[in-house]
């Protein structure tokens, strides 16, 4: 059975601004890939953890079938609140540790069923890096914000 891996990011033009996210799908036996799927997206006004929350959302969703798959990720906000702050946020009613609402509580609610469906190892690496893999999701994630940035006026 071949190992499944997400590579996932975000990317926002401003913060708040157009942004895009990105998800690569890659199915491997051995070192051999055996099967990949480039998903993308974009809105016109949004955050960078946003795009980097939708990105791995679409990446679970768009498996048909429960699946076994390491989600890789550079955001540290996306594997630090899946893995550890989700449990109290949701103890506390969906409030910080400090007592404010959690941002994105509408993402975090649909990332946490997208993840339910799946056996999930959630794996951080260092950004713009030279990771292959995450920089593939990076140019997915900036070609789907593309649509959503304003248009350079041309030099004359």
């Amino acid at each position: 059975m071949p190992a499944l891996f997400a590579y996932t990011d975000g990317a926002c033009s401003g913060n708040p601004g157009p942004g895009g996210w990105g998800a690569l799908l890659i199915a491997r036996e051995g070192d051999q890939v055996v099967r990949e799927k480039e998903l993308m997206g974009g809105e016109p006004l949004t955050t960078n953890n946003r795009m980097e929350l939708l990105a791995a959302i679409n990446a679970l969703e768009a498996l048909e079938r429960p699946s076994v798959l390491t989600v890789v990720t550079d955001s540290a906000y996306v594997k630090g609140g899946i893995t550890e702050w989700l449990a109290n946020w949701k103890r506390r009613g969906w409030r910080t540790a400090s007592n404010e609402p959690v941002k994105n509580e509408d993402l975090w609610r649909r990332l946490e069923e997208a993840a339910s469906r799946h056996k999930v190892t959630w794996r951080w690496i260092k950004g713009h890096a030279g990771h292959v893999e995450n920089e593939r999701a990076d140019a997915l994630a900036r070609a789907g914000m593309a649509p959503f940035k304003p248009k350079q006026a041309k030099a004359s």
